[in-house]
């Protein structure tokens, strides 16, 4: 897996570098995320916690992965300036857990709907 950088922008009011990748795999399938972000963070001498890959593009059939990736400077602007789904997909969400489901004792709150395919 081979990594290049097509550029780099840096961005000082949201606190981060903007980064747009190329990566080739002729051998290999498409890389997973966390791979690229840990191949990103060695490039910029940068935390790998502080990089999200915002989104990679493979097309069909070619052994190359374009992406946007975002270096942010600290942890409370990434937290801040992110979308949680965003930072689920990156590994990096550090949001509040979800309360179990056993506390509703599984009955429906008034006006919830059932799911498709179940009895009405």
């Amino acid at each position: 897996m081979e990594l290049e950088i097509l550029e780099r922008n840096d961005n000082p009011l949201l606190e981060r570098e903007e980064i747009n990748f190329r990566i080739r795999h002729p051998k290999d399938a498409s890389p997973r995320r966390k791979q690229v972000r840990e191949q990103l963070a060695s490039a910029l001498n940068a935390k790998a916690s502080m990089v999200v890959i915002d989104n990679m593009d493979a097309d069909f059939g070619r052994p190359e992965t374009v992406g946007y990736a975002k270096h942010y400077k600290n942890q409370t602007a990434m937290q801040s300036i992110e979308a949680p789904h965003v930072l689920k997909r990156n590994g990096l969400y550090a949001g509040k857990a979800k309360a179990d489901a056993g506390d509703s004792g599984g009955k429906k709150e008034a006006g919830e709907k059932q799911e498709a395919g179940g009895e009405e």
